[in-house]
């Protein structure tokens, strides 16, 4: 070891905590201090083993890296100075803590950083004293800044939405008075002064010791994007979106604002139901109904007052809240819809379209709710179906009435069914060639002892409104083919009628159940027939030759009832593989006294017979009529003259009876 350097001067250097070593111009060591020898120590090697040439004297330190056995690396700046007898000085640091203590916070940095960008939300700093704002590079791309661009509260400022500034500047100013955090959205342009951007704010107020406000944090977030799905989401809960009109529950709150502050009926609600519509779509396809209601939509608003709610509840049901009304004045405009719709065609693809409207009107009343005005408007709506359509009716309380009969007549039929109390009666259908029959039509009868005593006509419409005719449907067809079978067996081959109600016909499944009802007990499907009215199979031409193509494809027969009661359309004819044609008793029972019915008969035979198909003559009561229908053509028919309704029961007994008895060689 050299010798240390005289006097006071090598004490302290020997004693520094700076390791330092002297060398000679040539290279030799002439003195180290304690610091050195210990870093030495520490990085066990010699000092020759270290490069100091690398560090250029008088210039910039340089770092070396000191590899060791079993342990992380070692770091070491080296700085060197020139001595005036041209010995050099050098300085060496451990920085190896240093170093790690940096890298750590570089890694922090730049985690930090990847977080806000990968999060989208920017970080900023205020110093309310100076005013200056130090962005985040996350915050300052989020404002379309780029890096080296100035920064403070009066381009921040600047850059708000005018009509947020108060917003954000109280808000500081509260945080300011009270530190404590906050938050705030507000609207801002970015740096090109253009683009609106949506931003959600949080912050904190740092004092110093004597509570002053020092220094702001704060971070920001674009939200403008989730802002905008939720206002479109919050509009698709209110409006529907095909039409964009108010949908049930926009309407049903409105509905219970107006009766939270009314005293009196002084408001109606109209329910408008379009006629007929699914033959729309049957026809003409969901794109034409979908186009015809949006353009309803808007027809209905050029008619209403500005403060009416129209609003689309579903399908192809409308509403109205009219307020500052009274009972006929809701009932004038509703009649009114009802003409302008009927006289207004809608242009669907250069195609005017012209549908026609049936609307029930209720009065809101104070001790009422949403549910009870929308049922009352049904009962109005209901009415004005039941008698053609294209009309408007008002609520009344004799609707109620007729509703809570309905509900008691629905429940007789469920207790009747339940308890296995219906009866089927079987009226023959007759050739009228040979006078003979050829089927039987099964009539459900209810033979309960309550008054009024219930008819099919009085009981079917009512179970129509519900599921209940459904069951009711499948229960008939069961019967029919547990006595087809139990007359087959005896011998007897018997053939069996059964209407379907429109419920049934709407289900896909229906007529492969039929079949299978058929083949689970091994009946031949051409004893059983099936028939639709006119209205029910016009209602629903898609539904009506599905279960036409499954039951006639089986060999089941399928009849068309009533032709001519509702539209009485030949066109519809030809979509339709029916097996023959009922024809309403309002043609047949004056057919020898009236001329005009004799024609129609006439023509609907020649239909018929031109497209395979049988007919029957319905509600022959007079003998005068068969010669003259079986002189038009009919082939069959059917009515108290020619054989009234027996029981099922009593028919198949019959039958078997007849079938054992031995046959006269």
């Amino acid at each position: 070891m050299p010798a240390l350097p005289a006097g006071v001067l090598g004490s302290v250097l020997d004693v520094a905590s700076a390791a330092l070593v002297v060398v000679s111009a040539h290279g030799e060591t002439r003195w180290r201090n304690r610091a050195a020898e210990r870093l030495l120590v520490d990085l066990g090697r010699e000092l020759t083993a270290l490069p100091l040439a690398a560090a250029t004297p008088d210039g910039p330190p340089v770092r070396v890296r000191c590899p060791m056995a079993g342990a992380p690396p070692r770091y070491v700046e080296v700085s060197c100075r020139r001595l005036p007898d041209t010995d050099l000085l050098y300085e060496l640091t451990d920085i190896t803590e240093r170093r790690a203590d940096r890298h750590r916070a570089d890694t922090y940095q730049w985690r930090l950083s990847r977080i806000e960008q990968l999060s989208r939300v920017g970080t900023w700093e205020w110093d309310p004293r100076t005013q200056e704002v130090v962005w985040s590079p996350t915050m300052r791309a989020l404002l379309g800044f780029a890096e080296t661009a100035p920064s403070d509260y009066a381009t921040y400022r600047s850059l708000l939405h005018p009509d947020d500034v108060a917003l954000v500047e109280s808000t500081l100013e509260r945080a300011l008075r009270d530190p404590a955090p906050f938050a705030f959205t507000h609207r801002i342009y970015l740096a090109d002064r253009r683009t609106l951007r949506i931003l959600e704010c949080f912050g904190e107020v740092l004092t110093d010791q004597t509570g002053t406000p020092v220094r702001v944090l704060g971070t920001a977030q674009d939200v403008t994007e989730t802002r905008r799905v939720q206002e479109e989401l919050a509009y698709l809960a209110e409006h529907d979106p095909l039409t964009g009109l108010p949908n049930r529950r926009a309407l049903t709150a409105r509905i219970d604002k107006v009766l939270d502050t009314i005293h009196h009926p002084d408001a109606a609600l109209l329910l408008i139901d379009i006629d007929n519509f699914k033959d729309i779509n049957d026809l003409r396809g969901h794109a034409v109904g979908d186009e015809v209601l949006r353009l309803l939509a808007q027809l209905l608003a050029t008619r209403l007052e500005p403060d009416a709610m129209v609003a689309r509840l579903g399908g192809d049901e409308f509403a109205v809240l009219l307020g500052r009304t009274d009972g006929e004045r809701a009932l004038a405009v509703a009649t009114g819809l009802c003409d302008l719709a009927a006289r207004t065609p809608l242009l669907v693809r250069s195609e005017p379209l012209r549908v026609t409207l049936s609307i029930g009107a209720a009065l809101l009343d104070p001790g009422h709710d949403h549910e009870q005005l929308l049922a009352h408007a049904d009962l109005a709506l209901y009415q004005a179906k039941g008698e053609g359509r294209d009309r408007a009716r008002l609520f009344s309380p004799e609707q109620q009435r007729q509703a809570a009969l309905r509900v008691d007549v629905v429940s007789r039929v469920r207790r009747a069914l339940d308890e296995g109390r219906l009866r089927l009666a079987a009226q023959p259908i007759i050739d009228l060639a040979d006078e003979q029959p050829r089927s039987y039509e099964l009539l459900v009868r209810m033979p309960d002892d309550r008054e009024p005593r219930l008819t099919p006509a009085d009981f079917l419409p009512a179970l129509e409104r519900g599921d209940m005719v459904c069951e009711l449907d499948r229960w008939v067809v069961e019967q029919a083919v547990g006595a087809l079978a139990f007359a087959r067996a005896a011998g007897a081959e018997l053939r069996l009628d059964v209407n379907v109600s429109g419920r049934s016909l709407e289900n896909p499944d229906f007529g492969e159940w039929v079949v299978g009802a058929l083949r689970a007990r091994s009946v031949p499907a051409t004893q059983l027939g099936l028939e639709i009215t006119e209205t029910t199979a016009i209602a629903n031409l898609t539904a009506a030759r599905r279960l036409a193509s499954v039951l006639t494809s089986a060999g089941c027969r399928f009849s068309l009832d009533d032709f001519g009661a509702g539209y009485g359309s030949f066109v519809y004819l030809k979509h339709l593989p029916f097996s023959e044609i009922k024809i309403d008793g309002e043609f047949v029972r004056q057919a020898d006294r009236n001329s005009c019915d004799r024609v129609l008969i006439d023509a609907v035979v020649r239909a018929a017979h031109g497209l395979g198909m049988g007919t029957v003559a319905e509600h022959i009561d007079r003998p005068e009529l068969v010669p003259v229908l079986r002189t038009l053509g009919v082939d069959r028919g059917q009515g108290f003259h020619l054989g009234r309704p027996l029981g099922l029961d009593e028919l198949v007994r019959r039958s078997s009876a007849l079938a054992a008895q031995p046959t006269l060689s």
